[in-house]
Formats: structure tokens, sequence, C-alpha cells
């Protein structure tokens, strides 16, 4: 079940004028087709219903983070390819606008605001985190390496067996390609993480 996100499909992405539905449905098709797989094939090694990748690969439904992020893992490629074009231009993200992805597990919402390129693999995303169940994320691509900035409030996080607690101005780095979990300790919890892919 997927946990609708106000906006999630309004609004257009800065670096290509389409919504990010239709920007997430363009890379599915486009990606598939550049791995050999068919869509039963994909959604398998995602662990996805069939009938949900076809409803994103025609542009509709209103995936979850894990949604993606499982995709992604399954096609060997980073999660921002999904969701984002790289983009040369001067480009503002304002606090609190951006296309948002929420979590299925926790009152988690992420907005990408720079997608790395071929020379430059990494990516960045402002998260908001809430107080309650954490969020168990799964391993992502091997070589994957996560650096997370606290801005306000108390996080936990790090490897599932290793988490760590960090207060506001504290850095932490980790391997992301084993699963990890965040788990906000004060509401209003704000961090921006910096996803490395090798």
């Amino acid at each position: 079940m997927h946990r609708t996100t106000p906006g999630a499909a309004t609004g257009a992405s800065p670096a290509t004028g389409a919504s990010p539905v239709a920007v997430l449905a363009a890379a599915l098709r486009r990606e598939r087709d550049r791995a050999g797989l068919s869509l039963t094939e994909l959604a398998r090694r995602a662990g996805i219903a069939k009938s949900t990748l076809s409803q994103l690969e025609a542009g509709a439904g209103n995936p979850s983070i894990e949604t993606v992020w499982a995709l992604g893992v399954a096609l060997d490629i980073p999660f921002s390819r999904l969701v984002e074009q790289p983009t040369t231009e001067v480009r503002v993200i304002r606090a609190g606008a951006g296309p948002r992805l929420r979590s299925e597990q926790a009152d988690v919402a992420a907005v990408l605001l720079a997608a790395g390129g071929a020379q430059h693999r990494r990516d960045i995303y402002r998260m908001e985190i809430e107080p309650g169940t954490g969020r168990e994320a799964q391993a992502h691509t091997p070589g994957s390496v996560e650096h997370l900035v606290v801005g306000t409030g108390r996080l936990r996080t790090g490897p599932v067996d290793a988490t760590v607690e960090l207060g506001p101005g504290d850095y932490v780095t980790f391997p992301g390609d084993v699963p990890h979990r965040y788990e906000a300790l004060a509401p209003g919890t704000v961090v921006v993480l910096i996803m490395e892919h090798p």
C-alpha cells in the first residue's frame, strides 16, 4: 500500500518541466529497456506487484520511498536516476518545497535536492523525520556510502547493528549497502543526506 503524498503528483520537476510521476514513469521505461528486463522480471526482482509496476510506468500511482529504492536496486542504478534528471542551470528549492517522497514505515519525507550525473555519482536529499516508528532501509547498490548532517532535532541512524545518536551539527558516514535505520528522537528533526554511489 502506498501512502498519498500531498502534491507529489503535481508541480513540475525543475530539470524537465514534467510532473514527478511522469519523470518516474519515463525513467522506469527507459531503465527497464536498458536492462533488458520484462515488466514481470523487474517486478519480481524489486519484490513488488506487476500491477503496481505497470501503473507506475503508465504514470499512475504514488509510490513510497521504499518502492522506488527497491526498483533502483533491482535495476542496479541510483535512486535519483528514477526521480530526477541532472541539470546545469541555477536551481533553488525553497524550504518546504520540491516533490516529496514519503515512507510507508515511518513519518519520513525526503526531497531530492541534487542528482548526480555520470561524473558525479552522488545525490543530496533534505529529510524531515518525526518521532515514532523508525524507518528500516534496505541495502542500496554495492559500494554506496551515506553521509548525514543533522540540522535540527535528534536522530538515531546507521547500520542496524551499529546505530549512533546525533544532535544538531553532528555528522556521520556509514556504508549504504547494508540494511540501515533512521529514527527521529525529537520532533522536527531535519537532516541533509548525501548518497555516494560507485
